[in-house]
């Protein structure tokens, strides 16, 4: 995989659903266990409180069967700012590579805001300062190898899921 220099990549969809039910499926297990890399979050939704996502068996499985170990843990971090359902901020530190783990914290907010006629926009703005890796692994560039689109295809399945209650692979 490639590297890149972009320092924030941002990213918006507009979902035909409720802010509350785009919060859920950013921060409950059982919706972000239907889209995207298919983890487990895990929140202490207030200021200090932990950020995890641990695999689903079935991408433990996936990974493995493809020569990857898969950790325990996926993806770490901390959340600094939680105004549901409105604004969520964390850091973010990936440990599934040894490289991206050790190009340590970055930090995703996720915005949603109340549009018309029950459309609301999900911005996902990400700092990828001194993480070049992780950069061009959530911009996409590993997706020719299989390792998925990044944040654009997370958020289009997101939106998927929850305009027609279906994730891409159903």
């Amino acid at each position: 995989m490639t590297t890149t220099n972009e320092a924030v990549q941002m990213y918006r969809v507009y979902i035909k659903a409720t802010p509350e039910a785009i919060w859920d499926a950013i921060t409950k297990p059982e919706w972000t266990e239907r889209y995207g890399y298919t983890g487990l979050v895990d929140y202490d939704l207030r200021p200090g409180g932990e950020y995890k996502v641990r695999p689903t068996k079935e991408f433990r499985e996936a990974s493995e069967a493809n020569g990857y170990s898969c950790p325990d843990i996926l993806i770490d971090g901390e959340v600094l700012e939680a105004d549901p359902p409105r604004r969520l901020v964390t850091t973010f530190r990936m440990l599934m590579d040894p490289t991206m783990a050790a190009e340590g914290f970055t930090r995703i907010t996720h915005e949603i805001k109340e549009g018309e006629n029950g459309v609301c926009s999900l911005t996902l703005t990400h700092e990828l300062e001194g993480a070049p890796t992780l950069a061009a692994m959530v911009a996409g560039a590993g997706e020719d190898q299989g390792a998925g689109g990044g944040h654009a295809w997370v958020l289009s399945e997101l939106k998927t899921l929850l305009e027609t209650g279906k994730s891409f692979n159903n």
